[in-house]
């Protein structure tokens, strides 16, 4: 496996499917190099699990991805033309869906026994558990596509820039962070 490196890397995305681990592998990137971290979802979600507006959002990724460096986790295609093209590295979670899965259960029930609060003051519940509109729901719905999806963008002319670090396990993110 590559190792980032951080004269090239100045700018980098932290993409994968929910639960595998993005944000966490993010933040403590950054807080090792000093960068800013930029979790998308934070920009997203607003109080009562309201969405941002598309501009409103767009302007809040754009003002985070001003600077020279950083780390952004999360997939939102509505700002992939903001942080793709200015990004010089790709971290991508690629894990299998019962990792994936398992994290996505045991985080939400942590959280719902926890009551956490998330980004926006939110708190995930029983009821969005018992609903089928909880993580791991969206998990199953997206696994496979957001494979696909990920795949096809890297093979675009405009994505060859990227440095990509393919993680197919939590050891292989586990050994990314430490190298």
């Amino acid at each position: 496996m590559l190792q980032l490196d951080r004269q090239l890397d100045r700018r980098i995305l932290v993409v994968g499917n929910s639960a595998a681990g993005k944000t966490t592998l993010a933040r403590d990137l950054a807080a090792r190099w000093g960068y800013s971290h930029v979790e998308l979802d934070s920009l997203y979600w607003g109080p009562n699990w309201q969405p941002a507006a598309e501009d409103e959002f767009r302007t809040r990724v754009a003002a985070a991805v001003a600077g020279d460096s950083w780390i952004v986790d999360g997939n939102y295609f509505t700002v992939r033309e903001l942080t793709w093209p200015r990004a010089t590295a790709l971290v991508w979670l690629n894990y299998s869906l019962p990792v994936v899965l398992r994290r996505g259960i045991a985080r939400s029930v942590r959280r719902v026994l926890s009551r956490q609060e998330l980004f926006g003051g939110n708190r995930e519940s029983w009821r969005q558990m018992l609903s089928g509109d909880d993580i791991p729901a969206w998990i199953v719905r997206m696994h496979w596509r957001r494979r696909a999806e990920i795949r096809s963008l890297l093979k675009r002319p405009e994505c060859q820039h990227l440095r990509l670090f393919e993680c197919a396990s939590p050891a292989d993110a586990q050994r990314l962070l430490r190298a």
